[in-house]
């Protein structure tokens, strides 16, 4: 894959830019801007180049949703301009009136089926915008959409700074340093699971919290109530004999009567709720932290969005104290860390959450090979 700063001449040229505007909203509101202020850095790059600059991005959700609240975040950064429908005739003369430096902001991607669908005529009229195509939304090159996949098919094509920045660090963990840890929380264990199968033998040791652990309980015959697992097959032999993956010693539950407390995990009842790993086990993994000279970690250790955190935010705060190269992704993760204002303690923070998953597991996404064609 070429980067864009390798690209000499850009002053003129117009580049479609598949930026990574794909924020959490509340009120209409920019609620988490780590992926915006990362975005920046593409986007100021060929401004500063006088590159005539046009942005195509996504929100997740509902396809009418609207990038509006992000353009009025962009616009106090930079100046631009925002258009409703990029292939509209309103669309096109604003592209004809550009001048170099000039920035345009297009609407919700998503918005055109042929997006997701990956139509090749769609794709087509996207590289009819521009001279060049830039890929900087590592966090959905896990999509075959036409945006990301079918666009270079058409035109010279490069990946923007923060796609490099993800590709190379997340690389670092296919050959990390001895002792090295992988922590692997959050939900969709038959996501992470699988992937820590993989690692068993690049990491030192594999620890498993989350929805993952539940699974792996209930594999080992214990009960786990209420709490939440997988109705979907996931291969957990191999996890399970594996001496180097660590479980949670202990586990905070809720009881049916909405008591909470700390438990074994052989004490959890059939009414109880396993929400977050016990103090034990935090101990337990904070010295595994200590250890390491390498942590790749994906994924909150507890249910983070109900607020059973305890666990999450105590090893945010031990890895920020370590001397181990730091590899951290995941939303919630990230957020957690955002909130304690420990941002720059980590060797990389990641923008991504499925996409990261994927590439850990596969060594490429088909972002990435449609760059690489």
């Amino acid at each position: 894959m070429r980067s864009i700063c390798k690209e000499k001449n850009l002053k003129g040229k117009r580049i479609l830019v598949r930026t990574s505007l794909n924020v959490p909203l509340r009120n209409g509101v920019v609620h988490n801007d780590s992926r915006l202020q990362k975005a920046l850095a593409t986007i100021t790059y060929l401004r500063d180049h006088e590159a005539k600059v046009i942005l195509i991005s996504h929100l997740s959700g509902d396809a009418t949703n609207s990038l509006c609240p992000v353009y009025d975040y962009l616009a106090k950064q930079v100046s631009l301009t925002f258009v409703e429908d990029i292939l509209s005739d309103e669309a096109k003369d604003a592209l004809a009136t550009m001048h170099n430096g000039d920035i345009i902001l297009a609407e919700n991607i998503r918005r055109f089926p042929e997006e997701k669908e990956n139509t090749e005529a769609f794709a087509e009229k996207l590289a009819s915008l521009a001279d060049i195509y830039v890929n900087d939304d590592f966090t959905a090159a896990h999509r075959s959409h036409a945006s990301i996949v079918g666009v270079p098919k058409f035109l010279p094509s490069y990946m923007g700074l923060q796609f490099e920045r993800e590709v190379y660090n997340l690389s670092k963990a296919f050959s990390a340093p001895t002792p090295s840890l992988l922590i692997l929380g959050g939900a969709k264990p038959e996501t992470k699971i699988p992937l820590a199968t993989q690692f068993l033998s690049k990491m030192t040791t594999v620890f498993v919290g989350g929805v993952s652990a539940n699974v792996l309980f209930q594999a080992k015959g214990l009960c786990i109530g209420k709490s939440l697992h997988t109705d979907k097959k996931v291969n957990v032999d191999k996890a399970l004999n594996a001496s180097n993956v660590v479980l949670p010693t202990d586990v905070r539950i809720q009881t049916a009567e909405g008591e909470e407390r700390v438990v074994i995990p052989q004490e959890v009842t059939d009414t109880d709720t396993i929400y977050d790993a016990g103090p034990a086990s935090v101990a337990e993994l904070s010295a595994y932290i200590q250890k390491a000279r390498f942590v790749l970690w994906n994924g909150p250790l507890g249910d983070y969005e109900k607020g059973f955190d305890e666990s999450t935010i105590a090893i945010a705060k031990a890895l920020a104290e370590s001397d181990a190269q730091s590899i951290v992704g995941g939303g919630d993760t990230s957020a957690s860390i955002a909130e304690l204002g420990l941002e720059d303690k980590f060797t990389f923070l990641s923008t991504a959450g499925g996409a990261m998953l994927d590439f850990l597991a596969d060594g490429t996404l088909p972002g990435i090979q449609a760059l690489e064609k």
